[in-house]
């Protein structure tokens, strides 16, 4: 094969619409007349001497997008994001019911820390599992880690009036561990299936996180208004519905793809990801947005309750933040392919931190709603986009898991230092 086929060979590998024909034409050897046929296995031989590094352990560059199959793991995937994430951020109703009732020896900022080490313990965990993702240990991460997720639900139901350190294992440490043993490989199962449509169904993915810090909330608020309930039947309630999104998540999602058999060091991922700029630069975007993440999401209902504001109205504000945050997420998936995912991350990613500022002079009901409109909506799509700008800066589906794992991590990090330092700060005087 002269030089001119091998760079014929390359390009047409690299690119979307490589095909085996196109292949088989380029190894006419000095235009002799007798075109070679390649069997399977020459096949591969050749794009990988062509292309080394590119035909891993998927060897099958097709995509379904689309099919009963691929679908139902999207549902499943989605499912996962109502359990881990969604359910952390609908701690906002936690967070309020705790400093007011059910903790009041302890401060906001001592309460705040159970979610924002929940959320930390989730991220940060991410490093580990998607290296174990990428080595093929999808399901039984699936299964051991919502067997944690639902022990821990179950248990915190036996935590008493003012027992901080069981709510914050159970809460806290618990659901963390757990939610970080499935949380990234809800989005590498998607990869596998989805190339074209991958923002679209990782939007819609992402999407159950709002679902569920709508859903949830809702229904903890109500139950625990029941007089002839109490903290503990109410999360039994929960941990039963966490725990039947799961068992039906787990029925849904396959992986498609084969283990990597390229068991390549982290140490050795790590350099080559730091000669990524582009990589690096959406990692520290990803820690600065996570240690902001939670003000409002956390906040926002303590905020109202604060100004005097009815139970009810306080309530429903958080409500409408992760409401709007639904319409935010799934919008970002259908005009990410027009506009571009990281366009819309800067101008989500501005918007929300100016929304921040308006705190500072809130107090209203008009003020309120139209914080939770607003920033719910842009932290929908910022959110959104997170994972699809992550996944595209991937050359190679093998590391997809240990990409999203390192940037997830250190997006850990801030979330863990934002929550507390805000309530803090709250604890002396009122900035809003």
């Amino acid at each position: 094969m002269n030089k001119s086929s091998i760079d014929t060979v390359a390009t047409k590998t690299n690119s979307d619409e490589f095909d085996r024909c196109d292949l088989e034409k380029s190894v006419d050897v000095e235009k002799a007349p007798i075109t070679c046929r390649l069997t399977e296995e020459e096949l591969a031989v050749s794009t990988t001497k062509c292309c080394p590094g590119l035909l891993s352990s998927n060897a099958n560059l097709e995509y379904p997008e689309g099919g009963l199959r691929a679908w139902g793991v999207v549902l499943g995937s989605f499912f996962i994001q109502m359990s881990t994430f969604g359910y952390m951020n609908a701690f906002g109703v936690y967070q309020d019911y705790y400093t007011r009732v059910y903790m009041t020896a302890y401060s906001a900022s001592a309460i705040s820390w159970i979610g924002s080490v929940s959320a930390f313990i989730l991220l940060l965990s991410s490093l580990i599992v998607g290296r174990l993702y990428d080595h093929g240990y999808c399901m039984t991460l699936l299964y051991s880690g919502s067997f944690l997720i639902s022990l821990s639900l179950f248990m915190l139901s036996l935590v008493k009036q003012d027992q901080y350190v069981p709510a914050f294992l159970c809460q806290g440490i618990g659901i963390g561990l757990g939610g970080g043993l499935i949380y990234v490989p809800s989005f590498g199962i998607v990869a596998q299936y989805f190339l074209r449509k991958r923002a679209l169904t990782l939007a819609i993915v992402t999407a159950g996180v709002s679902t569920s810090s709508t859903v949830i909330p809702i229904m903890v608020n109500s139950l625990l208004q029941k007089p002839t309930l109490t903290f503990g039947d109410v999360a039994r309630v929960n941990a039963g519905l966490i725990t039947t999104i799961l068992l039906i998540a787990c029925c849904l999602i396959k992986p498609r793809s084969p283990p990597t058999r390229n068991h390549v060091n982290i140490r050795t991922s790590l350099r080559r990801f730091s000669r990524d700029w582009a990589y690096v630069i959406l990692v520290l975007g990803n820690t600065l947005f996570g240690t902001a993440l939670f003000f409002p999401i956390f906040f926002l209902q303590l905020a109202a309750t604060t100004h005097g504001l009815s139970k009810t109205f306080s309530f429903y504000s958080r409500v409408i933040l992760s409401g709007c945050g639904f319409f935010g997420r799934v919008l970002c998936g259908f005009v990410s392919r027009k506009i571009g995912v990281d366009i819309l991350a800067i101008v989500s990613a501005a918007a929300c931190g100016s929304i921040t500022f308006v705190f500072i002079v809130i107090g209203s009901k008009v003020s309120i709603v139209l914080v939770g409109i607003i920033y719910g909506f842009f932290y929908g799509v910022l959110v959104a986009v997170i994972a699809p700008m992550t996944t595209s800066l991937s050359d190679n589906i093998d590391d997809i898991g240990l990409r999203l794992g390192i940037s997830f991590a250190f997006s850990g990090l801030g979330e863990l230092v934002g929550p507390p330092i805000m309530g803090a700060l709250l604890a002396d005087y009122h900035w809003w």
